[in-house]
């Protein structure tokens, strides 16, 4: 397969002229060395709302799946089922078990005959009493045709079946109410597959913290249809001039192009409250050195198909030393984040990342010592988490605590290259295509150079099939691709369950000279447990494979196992 990363322009950083000691203070607490952490209490993100999947819910509706059969809605769907309104007055409905008073939906409607998309509403009931109806929409779902896909049905190879729709409701729902979605008349799309229901008490709209300046006191208006780039860029220049953060109060601000930050703090009023809305295929903040914060805002872009010449990321560039991004949601953009260097100990946290047409987060080059953390990244369009050594080691990263879902193209997490990098105490479910669960490959960019670390990660119902190569793909895939990986790579406690094809794949074109396998839990896996075709040796110990429909393992290609203490079923 041709996958062209996307290449953000690399900016020089600038030196940090009144830099603001909120800031610093702030990355001072949460930053810091990556390297690798002790054993964290859970795996996968710790989240502030409640899920509900359709097909555990009441309904008179058909259900979806279980089906992994790519270009099916139910290959997309979490858990791989769903479940479908198709006639009036069908529905789902669910018991909420917490206080609730805002709701994002993740949802697929049919597309209209032009590809451009259509738009629909659904009815929302509590306890029998109607409340704001959801709207929906097609137009940022739905892609055709071959990679990178497009925009036209008559492609064919329809898939990118789901979207996402959020709201608040404007009252507190208490626990015990039954929450319906129906499809009445006044609901006019053909069909509605519900995936989940995510339910939460959102805080309402915060108000300015010290040392920020309002922006709308600096001339930016928000909610007015027009194009705030310009404003912003300005007031930014001019809070950061008095040694302020910018505020950015409730209400939408659009955007045509970068938002600047070179030593800046950035803040809204909450995910739920502020946003920054897109356009075309642009819209994003673009850092340009010096330590930033971004803080409690939506980017919300208006991408409809991946255009890797002209589009932008929600967050991108160059974020010099300690800066950090949290408690940020970003939605229908190409990228996430897309991180350059010389970036060293950004920490990017309480993440939420959704319907992306590429990667969900890319650590780009050189970038040092930053750190993933307490994020959900679900519906990327290539790999949801990637360290990429593209003209320079990835050194010292570390993706901790995650929680992935349906990357609908290429991997949960992948490392390309680089020294020192983990990938810790995530979850990763429901791989689609041409993905593993984790990779560590030398597909792209530079050779590793030091140890690679996969510690304490579940992956549940991972790996996929690759159709451009014909390929069985695993859940944990260390693939010596365009050159030998010689450093050591090292897979530590990790469970893999109901893996669509082997637990453990270890290929290819070179060798995988210094493998190190630790109590890994492999638990129903459709092809092999363990499945090595490469040169190179490896040691495993603690490892366990059970319910592999064709075997244990297969050994191929002159590779040395040398079996440890406590391994069984292979």
């Amino acid at each position: 397969m041709s996958r062209i990363k996307h290449r953000a322009p690399r900016t020089a950083a600038t030196a940090l002229t009144g830099a603001l000691a909120l800031t610093a203070a702030l990355a001072a607490g949460q930053t810091g060395g990556a390297g690798s952490a002790a054993a964290a209490e859970t795996r996968g993100a710790a989240l502030p709302y409640t899920t509900y999947e359709a097909e555990n819910g009441t309904t008179d509706a058909p259900a979806v799946g279980p089906d992994r059969t790519y270009l099916t809605p139910a290959s997309e769907a979490s858990g791989r089922k769903a479940v479908t309104l198709q006639e009036t007055g069908s529905y789902v409905e669910f018991t909420l078990t917490q206080a609730t008073n805002a709701l994002n939906l993740r949802y697929s409607i049919p597309d209209s005959a032009d590809g451009r998309g259509q738009d629909a509403t659904l009815s929302v009931y509590a306890d029998g009493t109607a409340l704001t109806d959801l709207h929906l929409t097609s137009r940022y779902s739905w892609v055709y045709g071959q990679y990178p896909y497009t925009n036209n049905p008559s492609d064919g190879s329809g898939h990118r079946f789901f979207d996402e729709t959020r709201a608040l409701l404007g009252r507190t729902l208490p626990a015990g109410t039954v929450l319906r979605l129906q499809k009445d008349a006044a609901d006019t799309a053909a069909s509605y597959t519900i995936d989940l229901l995510e339910a939460e008490e959102a805080p309402a709209a915060a108000g300015m913290p010290s040392d920020y300046v309002s922006a709308t006191d600096l001339g930016v208006t928000p909610d007015d249809g027009q194009d705030d780039t310009a404003a912003l860029n300005d007031a930014l220049a001019r809070a950061k001039n008095d040694g302020k953060g910018l505020w950015l109060p409730a209400g939408t601000y659009t955007i045509s192009d970068h938002v600047n930050l070179s030593g800046v703090a950035l803040r809204g009023a909450g995910q739920w409250h502020t946003v920054l809305r897109g356009t075309g295929l642009k819209g994003g903040l673009y850092g340009q050195g010096g330590t930033s914060s971004v803080q409690d805002l939506m980017i919300d872009g208006d991408n409809t198909v991946r255009d890797d010449a002209g589009g932008q990321a929600a967050i991108e560039g160059d974020f010099g030393t300690g800066s950090v991004i949290k408690n940020v949601w970003i939605q229908h953009t190409k990228v996430g984040l897309w991180i350059n260097a010389p970036t060293t100990g950004l920490h990017a946290s309480d993440l939420r990342i959704r319907d992306t047409y590429a990667d969900g987060v890319n650590l780009h080059g050189a970038v040092r010592n930053t750190v993933v953390s307490n994020s959900s990244i679900r519906g990327t369009g290539d790999d949801a988490l990637a360290m990429w050594s593209d003209g320079g080691a990835a050194t010292d990263n570390a993706f901790r605590g995650n929680t992935v879902q349906l990357p609908l193209l290429a991997n949960g997490a992948a490392v390309y290259g680089g020294s020192g990098n983990s990938v810790e105490d995530n979850t990763i479910t429901d791989t689609v295509t041409s993905a593993a669960g984790i990779a560590v490959s030398t597909r792209f960019g530079e050779p590793f150079s030091g140890t690679t670390t996969v510690a304490r990660n579940t992956l549940a119902r991972t790996g996929s099939y690759e159709p451009n190569w014909n390929a069985k793909l695993g859940a944990l895939w260390v693939y010596a691709d365009t050159s030998d990986i010689t450093t050591p790579v090292v897979l530590s406690d990790n469970d893999v369950l109901d893996s669509t094809y082997s637990g453990l794949l270890v290929s290819y074109q070179k060798q995988v000279a210094d493998l190190r396998v630790d109590h890994l839990k492999i638990d129903k896996a459709g092809h092999y447990g363990i499945e090595i075709n490469a040169a190179g040796a490896g040691t495993f110990s603690g490892t366990t494979v059970t319910g592999a429909a064709t075997g244990g393992l297969d050994l191929a290609g002159g590779f040395t196992v040398t079996r440890g203490a406590g391994n069984s079923g292979w």
